[in-house]
């Protein structure tokens, strides 16, 4: 306890001392800490509202090259395969399929979209996560000289999977956002906002 009043002390004759010479306003470290710390989390509680308010949309279905479905929800495989029947597209990957699934048997929960699987439909077993989804993806657009793409997956999954498509896949390819509307919860939309930010902070470190 003495020691830590006898710091303070020095510090603050140190400051005004340092004030004296210069003519300087000394800010105790204290106080610019705790003001750069609420800062952050008022950017964060900006961020937080706009990434729960303004979730992505569905997009006009129109043309492109392909659509990838990312698994992991209900209704993403539905939509892709909306879009297959349109005609709007031609090729179409359902990213994260679980290894002990077989195509047999992910064909018969879709029976009137069944002869699409034969001719139009990739099943990609490779990917576990948002990051992999994309790499996976990227190999798949490379091998079928894409250059526009659908992206379906939820809304509230929409934002951290576009930013890691837009880290993998080749340049001059243009990705449509295609959200599944859905009803997430506040905790949800607080643990994804969170993964959000955890993933473009790595990206900025190398990671």
């Amino acid at each position: 306890m003495g020691h830590s009043h006898t710091h303070s002390t020095c510090r603050d004759a140190a400051c005004y001392a340092y004030g004296k010479r210069h003519g300087a306003f000394c800010v105790k470290e204290d106080v610019m800490i705790s003001r750069f710390i609420a800062f952050l989390l008022l950017i964060w509680m900006l961020g937080f509202a706009w990434f729960a308010l303004l979730l992505p949309q569905p997009a006009p279905i129109a043309p492109t090259d392909g659509v990838v479905v990312l698994t992991g929800g209900a209704h993403r495989i539905d939509r892709g395969l909306e879009i297959l029947e349109s005609g709007k597209s031609k090729k179409l990957l359902i990213s994260g399929v679980d290894r002990d699934v077989k195509p047999p048997e992910l064909e018969a929960q879709y029976p009137k979209s069944a002869k699409y699987f034969q001719c139009c439909i990739a099943l990609g077993f490779q990917s576990v996560d948002t990051r992999s989804n994309a790499l996976e993806t990227a190999a798949w657009a490379k091998r079928n000289n894409m250059r526009t793409i659908r992206l379906v997956t939820h809304d509230w999954h929409m934002r951290r999977a576009r930013f890691e498509l837009d880290r993998a896949l080749p340049n001059g390819i243009t990705l449509t956002n295609d959200a599944v509307p859905t009803q997430p919860s506040l905790g949800g939309l607080f643990k994804e906002y969170n993964k959000y930010w955890l993933r473009a902070v790595a990206s900025l470190l190398g990671l």
